[in-house]
């Protein structure tokens, strides 16, 4: 497993945001005391080192409401597969070097720690043989482990990632036969995907050109496919769970109560 981060990376972090969303629309758009929460975002980004942070979008109000918040944004093709696209297209356009490290974070997380950010990006500045990081986090609950909508990552020694999945991986056969639902915890204790990711630009720059894979398809996981085509992806552990991001209303809910706490306490 990676260890302590590298001292601090020059990276640049680029923040897809679609309006479109089944469970909760108009999601970047969505107030969160008294901000909307591509705002939130973009501000944690910025307090995270990185040398640049742009929203990457399709639609015209989110980017003028970034930039009225003193944000950069940049109209994207609205036709793109995925927010690695997205991504690939910002880096082409920003005539970013290959070596370069860009951070893939997601519009709905107001409330990433800054510091996870810089550490993803560091993990990848230190590992060369590596195209992407990521960061996973020990999973201590049953309801997680076994939750579909929880994605596992299990690792080698060198905390490069072997497989993730929405299964509970990997499988304690002897403690599961025991113990039922029990957690195991130990040196091959089940881990927990933190959905961030830092790229090298060529890596983007390719990544659109490769097949889908069979598993990517099946589980429906995107990294897979760089996993399938033989591209390393380097795993940073963080000791906590960060803090939830939003995904339907009642996530929503949570981060605006989380806010008003934070608020009372300063």
């Amino acid at each position: 497993m990676v260890g302590a981060a590298p001292a601090a990376p020059e990276f640049v972090v680029v923040i897809p945001a679609r309006r479109a969303s089944t469970r909760l629309p108009d999601k970047p758009l969505a107030d969160i005391a008294g901000k909307p929460m591509i705002v939130h975002t973009a501000q944690r980004a910025a307090e995270s080192g990185a040398s640049r942070v742009v929203v990457a979008t399709d639609d015209a109000e989110i980017a003028t409401v970034a930039r009225s918040h003193g944000h950069e944004a940049m109209l994207t093709r609205a036709d793109h597969a995925s927010g690695t696209d997205r991504i690939a297209e910002v880096a082409t356009r920003l005539a970013l070097a290959d070596d370069a490290i860009v951070v893939n974070l997601q519009g709905d997380e107001p409330l990433i720690a800054p510091t996870l950010i810089a550490r993803v990006a560091g993990t990848l500045v230190s590992t060369p043989d590596c195209a992407i990081a990521t960061a996973c986090h020990a999973i201590v609950s049953a309801d997680d482990l076994f939750n579909p909508h929880v994605v596992k990552v299990v690792v080698d020694a060198r905390g490069h990632a072997l497989y993730f999945s929405r299964a509970p991986i990997p499988w304690a056969r002897d403690a599961f036969a025991a113990l039922g639902t029990h957690v195991p915890a130990g040196p091959c204790a089940a881990l927990r995907h933190i959905g961030l990711y830092a790229y090298r630009v060529a890596f983007l720059k390719i990544f659109s050109t490769l097949a889908i894979a069979p598993p990517e398809k099946l589980e429906a996981l995107e990294q897979l496919r760089a996993l399938w085509h033989g591209y390393r992806i380097v795993v940073f552990e963080t000791d906590a769970a960060p803090e939830t991001g939003v995904d339907a209303p009642a996530d929503l809910e949570r981060v605006r109560a989380r806010f008003a706490t934070l608020a009372r306490s300063d």
